[in-house]
């Protein structure tokens, strides 16, 4: 009995032992083909572009073509869903923003669970909002806004880029904390929202600054405030939501994952080379241009990141009411 014992123990130590050597020695070996990246957003948009820096500086690094793909469609879903049905070899990426956080809640019947079928890689990196106005608007700071809302219950148009987007969103937050009465308008993506912003038709809008920044500097529209918690080194004189509104703190991020079962070597391989990219000055400096400061991060850290913006964001889609169109 004692020797059967033994001789189980011996092989379930070579089963372990061989099971590591296999995984490092896909690790060594990865990658063996061109490695896809799917983006759950069309071409041309701040993420693509990101994906796509950092693709090329992936392809240099890795030795293979990384080939970024646009899914687009339902909040980027479509995109999960072609991500956790390929296998979990580390040969298809995928590009991790908001809207997998805010989607946990924002639809009920996901055919997959985010946390639970994509592992995260790292961040890429993390951007403001600008809580913006028309120039019609009587209010030059966010306590001046405030209290203009308040004495205009139900008569001032937000904008967001969308139900559930984080614009949205951002716009949610803003009137549980302060307490304010704003009518929801959504746009099908930015370009139109700010649009009709600029326009007069709305008064107020949380936009991503890099797409604002133009007209914000040509008068068209008046900034009053940057989501993030500190201020933004783009427009430094600009304050924060949170000088105001303590606590508030909204920003975009991006980062990347892979499916669930991709072999830890591979997931730190990537991890590294990620890290290594942001920390070049060709790279950051490219990445900066989107209006984006690069979020180096652990694979444990983002991890814990997207956990924490998947409770944050639950708390207020389910407290908006928002559902998806």
């Amino acid at each position: 009995m004692r020797l059967a014992r033994r001789q189980f123990m011996q092989l379930a130590g070579a089963t372990v032992a061989t099971s590591a050597l296999t995984g490092l020695a896909s690790a060594l070996d990865y990658p063996v083909q061109p490695v896809r990246w799917i983006v759950g957003f069309p071409p041309g948009g701040a993420g693509d572009v990101q994906a796509r820096i950092m693709g090329r500086w992936l392809s240099e690094r890795l030795g293979r073509p990384v080939v970024i793909e646009n899914k687009p469609g339902a909040g980027s879903n479509i995109a999960v869903q072609a991500v956790i049905n390929l296998p979990a070899d580390g040969h298809t990426l995928f590009f991790v923003s908001p809207a997998n956080a805010i989607n946990t809640t924002l639809y009920e019947n996901l055919p997959f669970n985010f946390l639970r079928d994509v592992v995260a890689v790292g961040g890429l990196v993390k951007s403001p909002l600008v809580m913006e106005v028309h120039p019609s608007v009587p209010a030059k700071t966010v306590a001046e806004f405030i209290a203009y809302a308040k004495a205009n219950p139900g008569r001032i148009n937000m904008a967001s880029f969308g139900v559930g987007t984080t614009s949205h969103l951002a716009g949610e937050l803003f009137k549980a904390m302060s307490e304010v009465n704003l009518v929801h308008v959504p746009y099908r993506g930015a370009a139109p929202a700010l649009t009709d912003l600029i326009g007069g038709q709305v008064q107020v809008t949380f936009d991503v600054l890099a797409g604002s920044r133009a007209h914000i500097m040509a008068g068209r529209i008046r900034a009053l405030a940057v989501t993030t918690a500190a201020r933004s080194d783009i427009m430094p004189d600009l304050p924060t939501v949170s000088e105001t509104v303590p606590g508030y703190d909204v920003s975009g991020w991006s980062g990347v994952g892979v499916r669930t079962g991709t072999p830890r070597e591979i997931v730190e391989r990537l991890n590294r080379e990620i890290n290594a990219g942001l920390a070049n000055p060709t790279v950051k400096a490219q990445l900066e241009e989107t209006g984006s400061v690069p979020m180096p991060l652990t694979p444990a850290q983002f991890g814990a990141f997207i956990a924490a913006e998947t409770e944050k964001w639950g708390r207020v889609v389910k407290f908006s009411g928002a559902k998806p169109d």
